[in-house]
């Protein structure tokens, strides 16, 4: 096997054996360097040596090591770093020196392994032999039971029971030095059998302890004694305490929860009443019990059913729907709770938290929502610890203990607005939440005991995908809810807004109607966003307007609302999205942005002044908006020839790039076709039609890069009566998914360069 180097980091008391991994905190600046040499020159893999002594690296005897792999790492607010390293391989190492102060060694990666029958034999053996261990004790099952499966090869077994089993650091080490696999096999079956003969030892400690009974009896008395005094005084305190007994022996919980529970009623029994401690042991205890520990709702298995609910509360969000078919699918053809976690993301005002509670009732299950948007403390999600005074548990468990099952549909808003400061990072604590391989055993710092998250139909939302942590990301199944057409929302008006206002505000038997040309009037003339909640609004404005009249008596009320009824309901229209301009000027240029309200059409002004070649821009632009600027200068400078523009006379000109509304701020590179055009146009005095607008990103040789958001973009253009629109080639197959009613009666030109630009519109 080839030789090769890696830096060593040598640990105390800790042994990372292969297929395993292992979180690990830095303080040093020496084992910071180390962790950063392993990542930029090293591919950011690492040996990792064990040993109780300092290595000593005058000594050349081989030492058995494992090469790891930084899967992870996070540099914290308090200076330490967080490094998650995964176990590769078993390494001989040979020689080792100090290379630039680092601990460094030559080493050859072991890769034994055994024959196809030795290697069925030994796996059986240990398969079967972990069956009936974990048959005998529960408390491993959770761990090794999502850990091993018959596809692994023994090696990769016993290094993972090894690991899990808890075995003591003399013994680990064992396992890290042999390097032979069936030797390797023996060596865990020989724990496994121990570990059992364990179990069985303490069992049969604890029937004699429970057969000794005086001191129960003893109790019994007192406790009797007791209860007959107490109600001699007209106390009540006993038959609270019988009560809280009552509770803990009938919830289904696991029996570790239970014992605790036991002890907590003994604390609160002794506690006095005016400790502060008292009302916190009674605080805790209640929110134990209120939890639910087994209680589970069925789903609903007509999935014709399920997805009529979503039909009748949603209108189009196929995608979503097709998602959550197929689950309740799933779940019915194999019982097992692959549950995915979904993330709907998408601008405000779309109805991604309306979507996920319809799902829940599509699914006919509890829900639990909580909104993450602003915390910046990871106690807020996982708990604060019992030691405080007025602690309480995390949003988590308070979601679950308002759900009332085990198994609800629970929703994270605004996971893309959480914030990391000196307090920590509460996307590490989702992270716990969220990953499939440990929400069975979450653990909220109040309870203090696991808790299982498994069975909960995690459903997130957020509005940007990109400011969602990257931890999360990976984690999370992205369905993405785009802003909605002008007959989307027509369809969304006139099927679920207005008959469920007119239900609200017991307007039905009136007959109100809303002309279609009304609706979108009022679309287009009044609201201007990527969903609904201002046209809704707007609704309810007109509607409590005719309540008012009906109550008034007047004569005359109009129960058909149209165009020309709507300055009287809703005075003059706010927005004129029209460019109906006659004369066109040089200089300005339609671009496209994609803003929190959805896409609409950016105006680009430019003028060219007598200067020395500088740039000027106003209009609240962003840094990369600037950068774009320069690119564009840069692009028609080393071009001058090609677009027939005087270089001398550019290079003596001040450039003047203004986009109006300055309260708003704009940023993002996509404008840079836009203000390549603008310049070009006001240099060379050539007008360019406000029917035309554009898009695309701009590098300083005229490549045109893929833009974001188009959908939204074109449904801003199109709102504007744009008739012609430039888009990068690369945002081709964007196109396609995108309906025909939206593109409809625009013409789309796709380009690669600027330089297709430029000819089309003659420049």
């Amino acid at each position: 096997m080839e030789k090769s180097i890696l830096p060593i980091l040598v640990l105390k008391d800790i042994v990372l054996l292969p297929n395993n991994e292992m979180r690990l905190e830095f303080v040093t600046e020496e084992d910071k360097s180390l962790i950063s040499l392993a990542e930029s020159y090293y591919n950011k893999h690492i040996l990792i040596i064990t040993g109780k002594d300092d290595l000593d690296i005058e000594e050349n005897n081989p030492i058995i090591g494992v090469i790891g792999y930084i899967s992870m790492k996070l540099d914290m607010p308090n200076k330490k770093t967080r490094i998650v390293i995964n176990g590769l391989k078993r390494a001989k190492v040979s020689k080792t020196y100090i290379e630039n102060d680092i601990l460094v060694g030559e080493l050859t990666p072991i890769e034994a392994e055994l024959e196809y029958i030795e290697e069925s034999a030994y796996k059986r053996s240990v398969l079967n032999s972990l069956e009936k261990f974990l048959s005998e004790n529960e408390d491993y099952v959770n761990n090794i039971s999502q850990r091993i499966n018959k596809t692994l090869k023994v090696s990769e077994i016993t290094d993972i029971l090894a690991t899990e089993l808890n075995l003591p650091l003399d013994r680990e080490l064992a396992y890290l030095e042999e390097v032979d696999v069936s030797n390797r096999a023996l060596m865990i079956l020989d724990d496994l059998s121990n570990e059992s003969k364990i179990l069985e030892l303490e069992q049969q400690i604890e029937e004699k302890v429970s057969h000794n009974i005086d001191e129960a009896q003893k109790e019994y008395f007192l406790n009797e004694r007791i209860k007959v005094m107490q109600k001699e005084l007209g106390q009540d305190e006993y038959s609270e305490i019988e009560e809280l007994k009552n509770r803990v022996s009938k919830i289904k919980c696991p029996k570790k929860v239970k014992d605790k529970l036991y002890n907590e009623i003994k604390k609160y029994e002794k506690t006095p009443s005016n400790s502060p401690d008292y009302s916190m042991i009674k605080t805790y205890i209640d929110t134990v019990l209120s939890l639910p520990w087994s209680y589970k709702t069925a789903d609903n298995d007509d999935l014709e059913d399920a997805l009529h609910i979503l039909n009748d509360s949603h209108y189009g969000l196929d995608d979503v729907k097709k998602r959550i078919i197929e689950y309740l699918a799933l779940t019915k053809m194999t019982n097992k709770n692959n549950i995915p976690i979904i993330c709907l993301v998408g601008p405000p005002g779309v109805g991604k938290t309306t979507l996920a509670i319809n799902i829940a009732n599509a699914m006919k299950r509890k829900h639990a929502k909580i909104t993450v948007g602003g915390v910046n403390d990871p106690a807020d999600i996982i708990g604060h610890r019992r030691t405080y005074i007025g602690s309480s548990p995390g949003r988590i468990i308070e979601g679950m203990k308002k759900a009332g099952s085990i198994n609800p549909v629970f929703i994270i808003d605004e996971i893309d607005k959480m914030t990391k400061d000196i307090k920590g990072d509460p996307a590490s604590a989702l992270l716990e939440v969220l990953d499939k391989s440990q929400n069975k055993s979450f653990v909220d710092n109040y309870i203090e005991e696991e808790y299982d998250l498994s069975n909960v139909l995690f459903i997130c939302t957020a509005n940007y995908k990109e400011q969602i942590p990257i931890e999360l990301l990976d984690r999370l199944e992205i369905i993405e809810l785009s802003s909605y057409t002008v007959y989307e929302k027509l369809n969304i008006c006139k099927s679920h807004i207005i008959p469920k206002m007119l239900k609200d505000y017991n307007l039905e038997k009136y007959n109100i109607k809303f002309y279609d040309d009304t609706i979108i009037n009022i679309i287009n003339c009044y609201t201007k966003e990527a969903g609904v909640r201002e046209l809704e609004r707007l609704i309810g404005n007109i509607l409590r307007k005719i309540v008012k009249d009906i109550i008034s008596r007047k004569e005359n009320i109009k129960y058909d609302i149209e165009v020309k009824d709507l300055t009287y309901y809703l005075s003059l229209p706010k927005y004129n999205y029209y460019l109906n301009n006659k004369e066109y000027k040089s200089g300005e240029v339609n671009a496209m942005s994609y803003t929190p309200f959805g896409g609409d059409i950016l105006k680009l002004e430019v003028n060219i002044l007598k200067g020395n070649g500088n740039i000027i821009t106003t209009g609240s632009l962003g840094e990369v908006f600037k950068e774009s600027c320069s690119v564009a200068i840069s692009y028609i400078k080393a071009n001058c020839k090609e677009f027939g523009i005087d270089y001398k006379k550019l290079s003596e000109s001040d450039i003047h790039l203004h986009v109006p509304e300055g309260a708003v701020k704009k940023d993002g590179p996509s404008a840079g076709c836009a203000i390549t055009t603008a310049i070009i146009s006001s240099v060379k005095n050539t007008p360019i039609s406000n029917k035309i607008s554009m898009t695309g990103e701009i590098t300083i040789h005229g490549d045109v890069l893929e833009i974001g958001g188009l959908k939204e973009k074109i449904i801003g253009a199109k709102r504007s009566k744009v008739e012609k629109i430039f888009i990068p080639s690369a945002n081709k197959n964007d196109l396609e998914e995108i309906d025909d009613e939206v593109k409809q009666g625009i013409r789309f030109i796709l380009v690669d360069n600027y330089m297709e630009i430029a000819k089309e519109l003659g420049l």
